[in-house]
């Protein structure tokens, strides 16, 4: 299951030191964006026309061939996925971006807000895919809630990366926790929309009378510092992020990972239903940049080859 997701799987690693800052921002809460702030561009610059070079623009939607853009949903608080950095998102995702931005010769326009309100915005329209660490699962490809009732028509996902999760918690892990059922009769802090929350849901349930608490806020930041404040023993994290923060969050001192990685699934570009067209483009221009090496060098650049797809697929998680 992976969360927001990876929010992740496998063997992803830590970040370079000069992002340490950049963690530490992100714990004391400072991350928090707005749908209309901060915004990045991969890419060639708008304006797309019938002669692009690029090898697989003329698989693009008329639309947005004219427009030059994709326009790209996320939550850029969730380093090293994405993530500020003066002024500017960067991260995993965005690096990815930029390599599919060279096959289909648009450039990819990240704009941020708070993670679940992403799929409404590829709904509405304001957005025309959303990459920001978002579990494929079957609840969202067929838009439903937590209960199975149908809210949304639900998308489609071109899953890029695989990862499992991970439980962070205070630097000497003070509670013990080193489980998901040692969560029981305590608090946990996790991010609002994420598969993370269910996993802490469904532990809530498993716990029965002893009672699991969960605190829900609009960002990671805002979980990890009630964790670091003490108020919550765990937040729950897709393992190379959670990897990222033990590191670089207070120099190393505020948290560390505990436990096995659990719930191990795709993650996914996440596209409206009714945009076919877009997706198989950008599937296509996946499983190009994997043969050409420029999707692994976007993952070892953030020490997270061990999430690798071997190749592109749609609607895979479960």
């Amino acid at each position: 299951m992976t969360a927001r997701s990876t929010r992740w799987t496998t063997a992803a690693k830590t970040r370079t030191s000069r992002l340490a800052a950049v963690a530490a921002i992100a714990v004391a809460g400072s991350m928090l964006l707005t749908a209309c702030g901060d915004q990045t561009d991969s890419g060639p610059k708008e304006g797309g026309t019938a002669a692009n070079s690029a090898p697989l623009f003329s698989k693009l939607p008329a639309d947005i061939q004219k427009a030059g853009v994709i326009k790209v949903g996320t939550d850029a608080s969730y380093a090293p996925m994405e993530f500020t950095e003066n002024g500017k998102i960067v991260g995993v995702d965005p690096d990815i971006a930029a390599a599919l931005s060279k096959q289909l010769g648009v450039k990819f326009e990240f704009t941020s807000g708070t993670f679940d309100g992403l799929i409404t915005s590829l709904e509405t329209g304001r957005q025309d895919i959303v990459m920001s660490s978002m579990t494929d699962n079957k609840k969202r490809q067929e838009g439903l809630d937590d209960n199975g009732k149908k809210i949304g028509k639900g998308v489609d996902f071109v899953d890029y990366f695989s990862s499992g999760v991970s439980l962070l918690v205070k630097k000497g892990n003070p509670q013990g926790v080193n489980s998901l059922d040692d969560l029981c009769g305590k608090t946990v802090a996790v991010q609002r929309g994420t598969i993370y929350e269910d996993t802490f849901k469904a532990q809530a349930e498993k716990c029965g009378s002893n009672k699991l608490t969960i605190q829900a806020f609009d960002t990671d930041a805002e979980a990890q510092t009630r964790v670091k404040a003490g108020g919550a023993v765990a937040d729950l994290n897709d393992y190379p992020v959670a990897a990222y923060i033990a590191k670089t969050s207070g120099g190393g001192n505020d948290f560390e990972v505990v436990g096995n990685q659990t719930d191990v699934g795709l993650m996914g570009i996440a596209v409206s239903k009714d945009k076919t067209q877009l997706r198989d483009a950008i599937k296509e221009a996946l499983d190009a940049s994997i043969k050409d090496g420029t999707y692994a060098e976007a993952l070892k650049k953030w020490d997270v080859e061990g999430s690798a797809v071997k190749q592109a697929t749609i609607n895979a998680g479960k």
